[in-house]
């Protein structure tokens, strides 16, 4: 009987362990999206600039883009800006973070025109061959889901399998809606 006791506890504490430890992960694969407007906005990591090259090239760097943000806290999910519905044409970047511990994101370059989505460009950035997949998979798709369709409310489904990917490029179209707002 002792036996048949000591298994039945250390049954019941390994299932109360698995509640505990999915509680605390429950929260952990939420996407987040931030505009971009540092030196690193689109680089995917590939070249390194030095300090002094980052600082001339923003100095220089007057290409009409209208992406800005007073926010570059990767754990906030919107800009500090509100989304009226009425958007300014121009070029946007937002990072987009996900997974189980935020260790993949996505560079979300869009290009606004009267309200629509004239084209996006995705820069993966993957922490694994897998994830580089989706990502990749995703950059290829995406185009032909978004491109022409109204800014205002746009949200994709899972596109090219890569639903992590999808949920923070829905974020990052939420963000870009708040920066492209005409206040």
């Amino acid at each position: 009987m002792t036996e048949k006791n000591t298994l039945k506890k250390s049954a019941t504490l390994a299932a109360a362990g698995l509640v505990v430890a999915g509680a605390l992960l429950a929260g952990c694969g939420e996407s987040k999206a931030t505009p971009m407007d540092d030196a690193y906005a689109g680089n995917s990591g590939e070249t390194q600039k030095s300090q002094e090259e980052q600082s001339q090239s923003q100095s220089d760097s007057s290409n009409g883009s209208d992406s800005s943000s007073s926010q570059n806290d990767p754990s906030t999910t919107t800009s500090d800006k509100k989304d009226t519905g009425n958007y300014k044409d121009g070029d946007y970047s937002i990072n987009g973070q996900y997974g189980p511990v935020g260790e993949d994101s996505i560079d979300v370059h869009l290009t606004i025109k009267d309200g629509n989505v004239e084209n996006v460009e995705i820069v993966g950035h993957p922490s694994t061959k897998i994830s580089k997949g989706h990502q990749d998979d995703f950059a290829k798709a995406i185009n032909g889901v978004v491109d022409g369709k109204p800014l205002k409310g746009l949200k994709v489904d899972k596109v090219a399998g890569a639903s992590w990917t999808s949920d923070a490029f829905n974020k990052a179209l939420e963000v870009a809606r708040q920066e492209a707002s005409i206040q």
